[in-house]
């Protein structure tokens, strides 16, 4: 029997356990945009060092899933050159700083595809089996072909990392919630521009039973797939590194 991960408020996932043929990792934009000095969240004017500090255990993940050949999907937001996908309103908030989507900064034009700070960061390059999503907005279902692919797939349980946990990864978590997948949600391998937003994130998400999904951490994620456990994931609860 596949085991099950150790999670709140209920062991993950509810049916069966974790098996490459109904489960999948999804990593979440973890682009240069959101992961560099010189990306479209600095330029917002927000803390990029809780976004620096998931990294680690995102390649853990992300190694421990490639050995066991599940399905491995990348997310990156970002709009045409033209800005044709890009809403005014989303457009009108953006420029209330400095820099917004569209403008040119270190890494070329923000949140832009085709532009270096689009680029998923080199510790967690796809492979060539590795499928990326390109969206348009918050959530990977949005206006992309996603929910086609892991239906194809036969994925009904999605594990989900990256950035940030407020948003993007919340707005896809509740829409695969929505469209009958079972998430977890690996609060130590998330992280957002703030503590608050980050625990007010988990926190809804455990509400009511587990009403967008269950929250587990790293080192069960690693427990249940038989991988082994890095020296500075054995110390137990790591909360505090984050921020």
């Amino acid at each position: 029997m596949a085991a099950k991960v150790k999670a709140k408020p209920y062991s993950w996932p509810i049916e069966a356990g974790i098996d490459p043929k109904t489960t999948a990792l999804v990593i979440i934009d973890m682009q240069r945009d959101f992961c560099s000095p010189g990306g479209y969240l600095a330029q917002q004017g927000y803390n990029i060092s809780p976004v620096l500090d998931v990294i680690p255990r995102i390649q853990c993940l992300l190694e421990a899933f490639r050995r066991d050949d599940f399905p491995i999907y990348h997310t990156r937001e970002g709009h045409r050159p033209s800005l044709a996908t890009l809403s005014s309103r989303e457009y009108h908030r953006s420029k209330l700083s400095p820099l917004g989507i569209g403008d040119a900064g270190p890494l070329g034009r923000l949140l832009i595809r085709g532009e270096e700070g689009h680029s998923i960061i080199s510790e967690l390059t796809p492979s060539s089996e590795e499928e990326i999503i390109d969206k348009p907005g918050r959530s990977a279902f949005a206006h992309t072909e996603f929910d086609l692919m892991l239906r194809i797939k036969g994925i009904k349980n999605l594990i989900i990392v990256g950035v940030t946990t407020d948003v993007c990864v919340h707005s896809t978590m509740r829409e695969a919630n929505d469209r009958a997948y079972d998430c977890l949600l690996v609060e130590d391998a998330c992280a957002a521009s703030g503590k608050g937003l980050h625990e007010g994130a988990i926190g809804s998400v455990m509400a009511e039973g587990g009403i967008f999904g269950a929250v587990g951490k790293t080192v069960d994620v690693l427990k249940a797939l038989g991988a082994e456990i890095p020296e500075y994931l054995k110390g137990g609860d790591i909360e505090g590194r984050l921020f």
